[in-house]
């Protein structure tokens, strides 16, 4: 027998992914076994296990349940912003999953319906969302706090029959109420959602709507005495919905399907993070993101595994020991957070004083993903920590790492600043503008050659032109993924950011244009950009540059901080945006386009090769003082 290793299990996968997949399907439990693993009859869209049917939360506490494990702990609820603690075993989450699972179906949600979930990190928000896949719907988790504005826009995309919320979210320092941010959205959004649930918590209590809202505790009751039982999905029907920033204005929202999502999980949490049932695992992130839809809640729970739920921050709650705290208390085997999460430590404990407090002996990796993992956060790490750091790179469209060092298959020699190698089942190539391979060592667009294994997107969500035009037309028969890297000799891939006009803080994708739009409704405001510049905390943070229109007689610092409020309250907080600048004008090509990558360049402090295409490059000469003031 021919011994697993990564080549092996690479090489197959991709020169017979039907047989690699075929066999990884078989842990998941099936409704109906499929007979075909792969539909490739539609390209460039392909489909996994076209025959099949599961539930896939049936697959995350049933059968474990049923074969044995009832007691063992399913989630660590850990909110030192609260002062909570709680173990709650796979018994008991299911007995709730399967009340509210009742309370939706009472509601009239049935297969296929959505719901969406504008929750803080408690448990409830795990319910909910097992308590979709049970009954079929769709859910669609928004993070809590976001804007009414952009929630509207996602109620009015999604159309759900219900919303479950909370009366607030906690950070350090404030308290966020929820409702009235909740109440305020669908004001504003054209949808009318039947019914609200909410959940009370005693830092806030909601005002409810006596025809509309329902009591969280009050549903539940009525829950139990008529639990939802699992529902029979087709593998191919969608399990979520999660809206990640596109260039336009219109929300975009990522499917994920259930049969393909339940074998990646089940894939890749053994063979990558090396962690499987019974094991402590913590993916310190928030359930309204992806990793927190993998990796806090699907992975570790189809895997038998304890999940650990956070509800705080790595610094502040109440010091920069939290992290190692939770480790030591619940004794977590790894970590998956994100290089945002070890630069706000490192700021305030550089000497590592605080985890040389705690015997964290029980950690074996440290995973991080979300943005690109710079060489000082990664030696720093490495150094203080004394376990492997290891980075990975995925997307909210692929759901799982692209390319990875695969602790529980073959692990690898890690090379800082590399996510190491593409992950069975996503054939990475780096192409010119012409589509042609590049030699290694040589950057261009990062694509992955078609079809992409199971778990990664199936569409957007109520415009299937969208997902073929935004991701799958760029280069013919492969998937466009949006950022520029390398591969070096070795296979080790090498990403270094975005090729558009998405930015990352602090692990959010967050869309320029979005916040672009907000400045350009100021009546003052001719044209406007607004670039993400490097930051040694955050990744990155927006920096926005507006011109003003002739005769426009408005004071810059009062204009400034008016269009900082108005894109915080719009776009939210998370977005980070602090700075607007009055400019003379913006460097355009011939075309009207604005030179937006030259202009982070130099406020990088990059090489910068002006296009030839520029219309004036005295305007670039007269900005850049502004772009790079310290130069």
């Amino acid at each position: 027998m021919v011994p697993m290793t990564y080549r092996t299990e690479f090489d197959r996968s991709i020169a017979d992914p039907e047989s690699f997949w075929g066999e990884a399907a078989r842990s998941i439990d099936w409704f109906r076994k499929p007979t075909r693993v792969l539909d490739a009859s539609n390209p460039p869209q392909y489909r996994w296990f076209p025959d099949a049917t599961l539930n896939t939360c049936y697959n995350a506490l049933d059968r474990h349940v049923i074969r044995g494990a009832a007691e063992r702990t399913a989630i660590i609820y850990d909110s030192p912003v609260t002062g909570t603690k709680r173990e709650i075993s796979y018994a008991e989450l299911l007995g709730e999953v399967g009340a509210f699972a009742g309370v939706l179906q009472q509601l009239g949600v049935e297969k296929g319906d959505r719901v969406v979930i504008y929750m803080p990190m408690i448990p409830e928000a795990v319910v909910a969302m097992l308590a979709c896949a049970r009954v079929g719907a769709v859910h669609s988790v928004v993070f809590g706090g976001f804007a009414p504005h952009e929630l509207a826009l996602r109620i009015d995309d999604a159309q759900p029959k219900v919303v479950v919320t909370a009366s607030c979210g906690i950070e350090p320092n404030r308290t966020i109420a929820y409702k009235p941010l909740l109440d305020r959205a669908l004001e504003l959004a054209e949808h009318q959602v039947p019914a609200v649930v909410v959940k009370q918590r005693p830092q806030v209590t909601a005002e409810l709507d006596p025809e509309r809202d329902l009591d969280w505790n009050a549903a539940m009751h009525a829950g139990y005495q008529q639990p939802g039982a699992c529902v029979e999905v087709d593998a191919t029907d969608p399990l979520y919905i999660l809206y990640t920033s596109g260039t336009t204005g219109k929300p975009k929202g990522i499917v994920r399907d259930n049969g393909g999502h339940a074998v990646a999980m089940a894939w890749s949490f053994p063979n990558i993070y090396d962690c499987g049932a019974g094991d402590v695992w913590w993916a310190a992130s928030d359930v309204g993101w992806v990793v927190g839809h993998s990796y806090i809640v699907y992975a570790p729970l189809i895997a038998g595994a304890t999940t650990v739920l956070y509800e705080g921050k790595p610094v502040g709650t109440p010091d920069p020991g939290a992290f190692w705290r939770v480790i030591a208390e619940h004794k977590v085997k790894a970590l998956f957070t994100a290089p945002t999460a070890l630069r706000a430590i490192k700021k305030e404990d550089a000497e590592a004083e605080h985890f040389a407090k705690y015997d964290t002996s029980s950690l074996q990796s440290l995973f991080l993903a979300g943005e690109r993992l710079d060489p000082d956060t990664y030696d720093w790490a490495s150094e203080k920590i004394g376990v492997p750091v290891v980075d990975n790179w995925w997307q909210t469209e692929t759901g799982w790492a692209i390319a990875a060092n695969l602790r529980g298959l073959e692990p690898m020699p890690i090379k800082a600043g590399s996510p190491t190698v593409p992950v069975p089942g996503f054939d990475v190539r780096v192409l010119d503008a012409s589509g042609d391979e590049v030699p290694a060592g040589e950057e261009g667009s990062i694509c992955v050659k078609l079809p992409l294994p199971p778990g990664c997107m199936t569409g957007v969500w109520g415009d299937e032109d969208r997902f073929v035009t935004g991701y799958l037309s760029a280069f013919d028969g492969y998937y466009l993924s949006g950022d520029g890297g390398r591969v070096d000799s070795d296979g080790y891939v090498y990403v270094m950011g975005r090729t558009d006009d998405v930015i990352n803080v602090a692990g959010h994708r967050l869309s320029t244009g979005a916040m672009e739009e907000v400045l350009a409704r100021h009546p003052a405001v001719a044209e406007c950009a607004v670039i993400g510049v490097a930051d040694t905390l955050k990744g990155q943070l927006p920096r926005g540059f507006v011109v003003l229109k002739d005769g426009a007689d408005v004071d810059p610092d009062e204009l400034a901080a008016e269009l900082v409020a108005k894109v915080r309250a719009e776009i939210g907080a998370v977005a980070a945006f602090k700075e607007v600048v009055v400019v003379q004008g913006l460097p355009k090509t011939r075309s009207g386009k604005i030179l937006r990558r030259t202009m982070r360049d130099i406020a990088d402090g990059k090489e910068t090769k002006v296009p030839g295409t520029i219309e004036d490059a005295g305007v670039l000469d007269v900005l850049r003082p502004v772009l790079r003031p310290q130069s």
